[in-house]
């Protein structure tokens, strides 16, 4: 899959930016950067952009459920705000194919990688907020995402992040708590993949990620599924 024109982007999701040069950042991997040398990539708008979507999460959610408690409010937002949340909204306007990689990250399948795609969502509404402000980043959500979030929260079999889930069914069904290790930590310090390993009673599930938190829900979700409690396809 070859990057594609990001004007088509800006069609897809009826904003246009005054400042073509926030979207090219906003798409910009730092794998691309590197290959020129450039210092000129998504991470600080995806610093921004992961408050730009939590606040918009967050408006929605009191109106959504006026009546759910601060901790239950926090939970729901912590899932919808997640890797695997985002990377579903990006992949409704294929966002993978109009980022900037590097030849490295493109021929591993990077435009199709969750941790990439749920980055450069929140890196572009952090180049929506700085280009428009707060009023167009919430419409662009709205208008194209919102009604996608809804659907993800209503398909989801929980919407307590995993270990937390994994701990009480554990907890009911064994009287123990999952305990998780390290096996290895891979690559330079500023993009190091983490192997974690889950063992609950004499089983166990191995997942990465590019944190150690990452790797840990993940193999708590893949211990889920095997304790048959999430289907497999999901």
């Amino acid at each position: 899959m070859e990057k594609k024109s990001f004007e088509e982007l800006e069609r897809k999701i009826n904003y246009f930016f005054k400042d073509k040069k926030l979207l090219k950042k906003a798409l910009t991997h730092k794998s691309f950067s590197f290959e020129k040398d450039s210092e000129e990539n998504y991470e600080v708008l995806e610093f921004l952009g992961d408050a730009v979507i939590g606040l918009i999460v967050s408006e929605e959610l009191i109106k959504r459920f006026p009546t759910k408690t601060e901790g239950e409010l926090s939970q729901i937002r912590a899932f919808l705000v997640s890797e695997p949340s985002l990377s579903e909204l990006a992949k409704t306007v294929d966002l993978g194919s109009y980022i900037y990689l590097g030849k490295g990250e493109h021929l591993s399948g990077g435009r199709e990688k969750s941790s990439i795609l749920c980055d450069v969502f929140e890196s572009l509404f952090g180049a929506i907020y700085l280009d428009g402000g707060f009023e167009n980043a919430k419409e662009v959500f709205k208008r194209n995402f919102l009604m996608k979030l809804w659907e993800i929260l209503e398909e989801a079999v929980t919407y307590k992040d995993f270990k937390s889930f994994l701990q009480e069914v554990t907890q009911k069904e064994f009287k123990v708590i999952p305990s998780y290790s390290v096996i290895k930590a891979e690559g330079p310090e500023h993009e190091k993949i983490f192997t974690v390993e889950c063992r609950v009673k004499d089983l166990k599930t191995v997942s990465t990620g590019k944190s150690k938190r990452s790797a840990e829900q993940q193999a708590a979700k893949e211990m889920l599924k095997v304790l048959g409690v999430i289907d497999e396809n999901r």
